[in-house]
């Protein structure tokens, strides 16, 4: 009997590993469709696993779905958290700044942004609406606590935020018009 494993042995996932598999596969199949275009088969499919196995891991679609919206919740945090760490001073508009610049990273990548605003589309079912609204009762507080901003600055953030998800999932940036430069004045996009 051998009681140990060579580096030529295939080692088998872990149903935790297999979650944020099926986490981060879920983000680019929901962005693309919405909650109610997507099906659990077309996760289980991008994720090459079986959607018996997608079920194990998560009860039902809406389960799968808010798990998705607090994944992405961690990421803006973390995100939030290492610009926070690096902002070039403690005044509440560098870190918000710092923070602004981290979230236009951030939502480069369109599938997460999507998601959010997917997520938002799909509020109208309980369980969406809390996870979207919990999501974002984090990030006010997490914002509010590192940046020492005011509720005014605060508040004018995250609308710069959601004007930001919006220019960004219609593709302003790439139209040369005065309503589009407009809207673009001082929004940065990677």
């Amino acid at each position: 009997m051998i009681s140990h494993m060579t580096s030529s042995t295939r080692r088998l996932s872990t149903a935790g590993e297999r979650r944020e598999v099926v986490l981060r596969t879920a983000i680019g199949t929901f962005a693309a469709r919405g909650y109610y275009g997507t099906t659990t088969s077309e996760v289980a499919k991008a994720a090459g696993i079986s959607q018996a196995y997608v079920y194990r891991l998560f009860p039902d679609k809406e389960s799968l779905f808010v798990a998705v919206i607090e994944h992405c919740s961690t990421r803006m945090r973390a995100a939030f958290a290492d610009a926070a760490a690096t902002a070039t001073s403690t005044d509440p508009a560098a870190v918000l700044d710092a923070l602004g610049e981290a979230y236009a990273r951030l939502i480069a990548d369109r599938d997460l942004l999507l998601v959010l605003m997917q997520a938002t589309c799909a509020a109208s079912e309980p369980a969406i609406r809390d996870a979207i609204r919990a999501c974002y009762a984090r990030e006010v507080e997490y914002v509010r606590a590192v940046s020492g901003a005011s509720d005014t600055e605060i508040q004018h953030f995250f609308a710069r935020g959601f004007l930001c998800n919006s220019l960004t999932a219609m593709g302003v940036d790439d139209l040369d018009t005065p309503w589009a430069r407009t809207l673009m004045t001082g929004i940065r996009h990677f």
